[in-house]
């Protein structure tokens, strides 16, 4: 399903998780050597007993670290449809009829979604590499971390899958544009 619904757009971010508003938004001013990761991903969460399944796909474009940074959101002709801004103290998620702040990256993409998705752990994870802010175990397809069984074994081909199997499931995947 394209993120087609602003309330849908909501669920990430991602994370997304996250993002600017409208079509007639200006890209912000990226510094010389700000890294940009875009591509396709998605986003599932599993049906439980009081809750229906949802997911979400959409283009997405991420910079910054994961103590600064944006992820923006965007439909396959390239409208953006969110945008989630966040530095320490402050995530702000902006949706073409809305502008929500929260605390965190977590009260964002748990306020979005209805579960956390770790926005911050995206950067490497993307990279194919645990994040330095938790602790990880290898596994032999990548690695775990924060509860997600990250699988890197098609890292070569710029995808990259995780999945936290925790009630409700939760499955992210990501295929980026230029593989790493």
């Amino acid at each position: 399903m394209i993120l087609a619904r602003c309330s849908v757009a909501r669920v990430l971010w991602l994370a997304i998780a996250v993002l600017g508003v409208g079509c007639a938004t200006a890209p912000q001013s990226m510094a010389p050597r700000e890294e940009v990761l875009s591509g396709r991903l998605a986003v599932r969460v599993e049906a439980t007993a009081t809750d229906p399944a949802r997911s979400v796909s959409s283009a997405f474009d991420l910079r910054g670290s994961s103590q600064q940074g944006q992820l923006d959101l965007s439909t396959p002709l390239g409208t953006l449809v969110a945008r989630a801004r966040w530095r320490p103290g402050r995530a702000v998620l902006t949706t073409t009829d809305r502008e929500v702040e929260y605390t965190d990256l977590d009260a964002m993409s748990a306020a979005a979604l209805g579960e956390t998705i770790p926005v911050a752990a995206l950067f490497d994870w993307l990279h194919g590499r645990p994040w330095n802010g938790a602790p990880s175990r290898p596994t032999p397809d990548g690695f775990e971390q924060l509860g997600w069984s990250v699988d890197t074994a098609r890292l070569d081909e710029g995808v990259i899958s995780a999945r936290r199997h925790t009630s409700p499931t939760v499955t992210f995947s990501a295929r980026l544009e230029r593989p790493l």
